[in-house]
């Protein structure tokens, strides 16, 4: 594939570039809108990604041109312009980046060149955006031998989602992506970005990612009204109870107090918030002690939960879900990602995984119109230069 690409670069930017590097997407295992709650996560980096390939130049412009979209061409702009543009679409990602790590106070002092090209689907809640984000730290960490910590990427690719793209989202994209090593998920507590790198040994199993090929806006889906919904629910409890995030208590503790809260649609949002946190804990136990039918019903309790109190999931996902946790092998099935189309995950004995895909595509197709995309998903290590 690099090697295509190569051929690329050099048609569109007459010259050679210096590096190749790859930022992977993500998964979320479970532990799904607890990241913004102060709650645990359980994501890992897969194979699928996003490649890039750079030079630097000698003034300052900076052209930017990704394969995925070829009939956008080169987007150009200049180094001491780094305003978010709407018309320079989605090389607002990697602009944020060059912008806040130069704001930070790193020198970068010239333009550069970068290719883009991806292998997650459009929309598919594999997380494009901070695969972008994190691809492109490590290119300007190399080119311009910036002496920047990958937690320090992390933090600043949330921020140009936050800040410059104007999504409200958390950390745990950035932080997959970045941090991520093969063969591994990573139990984040997103309150103190503490984290538990565990071995994901699935035995005869495996992840199936399902894609409902549903495109999903993240900055105009309900994520934002989602995240406030949250808010208020914490500041009305937090009028008695003293604590920080939903993610601080106990079911038990989230029971006893409701009536602050005296508000049935906040009520059910808080919940998901604090039972998909105790979930995640468990599912980390689970995996740990190789309970993977433990495992399989908390991904399914996980989804009811999205489903019925935080209400993300809709018609694809739901008929995908239920797709899967009804065929022979599976453990349990749920959606990852925001929701509101994207992908669901599957808990699949490997044995089993022809006859799945094949049954699921069908009662997919049959309900909803048009094909799904199912493939096993490999966990890879996070952003890096290649060579």
């Amino acid at each position: 594939m690099t090697k295509n690409l190569h051929e690329i670069f050099n048609a569109k930017f007459g010259a050679t570039p210096s590096g190749e590097y790859f930022a992977p997407g993500r998964i979320n295992l479970i532990g799904e809108h607890t990241d913004y709650n102060g709650g645990y996560v359980f994501p890992s980096s897969i194979t699928i990604g996003t490649y890039g390939l750079a030079r630097k130049r000698e003034d300052k412009k900076i052209r930017l041109y990704s394969e995925n979209f070829p009939e956008k061409g080169i987007i150009e702009f200049t180094i001491d312009d780094l305003a978010f543009r709407k018309e320079h679409d989605w090389t607002n990602y990697p602009k944020g980046m060059i912008r806040f790590l130069k704001n930070d106070g790193f020198k970068i002092e010239s333009g550069m060149e970068i290719l883009f090209y991806g292998t997650i689907p459009n929309g598919a809640g594999l997380s494009s955006s901070a695969s972008i984000e994190l691809l492109t730290g490590v290119i300007l960490q190399d080119l311009f031998n910036l002496d920047v910590k990958m937690i320090e990427l992390v933090q600043i690719g949330k921020r140009v989602e936050n800040k410059f793209i104007g999504v409200n989202s958390g950390i745990m994209d950035q932080f997959a992506i970045g941090m991520g090593q093969k063969d591994h998920a990573i139990l984040l507590d997103t309150n103190t970005l503490e984290y538990e790198l565990v071995p994901a040994d699935f035995g005869e199993y495996v992840v199936a990612i399902m894609n409902t090929n549903k495109r999903r806006e993240l900055a105009d889906s309900k994520y934002n009204e989602r995240r406030s919904e949250c808010e208020e629910a914490l500041s009305r409890l937090q009028t008695k109870l003293s604590i920080h995030s939903l993610g601080e208590l106990s079911e038990e503790e989230f029971l006893n107090n409701t009536d602050l809260i005296a508000d049935e649609i906040l009520i059910k949002r808080a919940k998901h918030a604090v039972t998909e946190n105790e979930r995640t804990k468990k599912a980390k136990t689970a995996l740990v002690n190789g309970d993977l039918e433990l495992f399989g019903k908390l991904l399914n309790n996980s989804h009811a939960s999205l489903q019925y109190d935080y209400e993300v999931t809709g018609i694809e996902l739901d008929t995908l879900v239920d797709a899967a946790q009804k065929q022979p092998g599976v453990l349990g099935a749920r959606m990852t990602g925001a929701g509101f189309g994207g992908c669901a995950i599957a808990l699949v004995k490997a044995n089993e995984f022809d006859r799945f895909t094949k049954n699921v595509k069908a009662a997919y197709k049959e309900k909803i119109g048009y094909d799904t995309d199912i493939y096993k998903a490999s966990i890879d290590d996070g952003a890096r230069k290649l060579k």
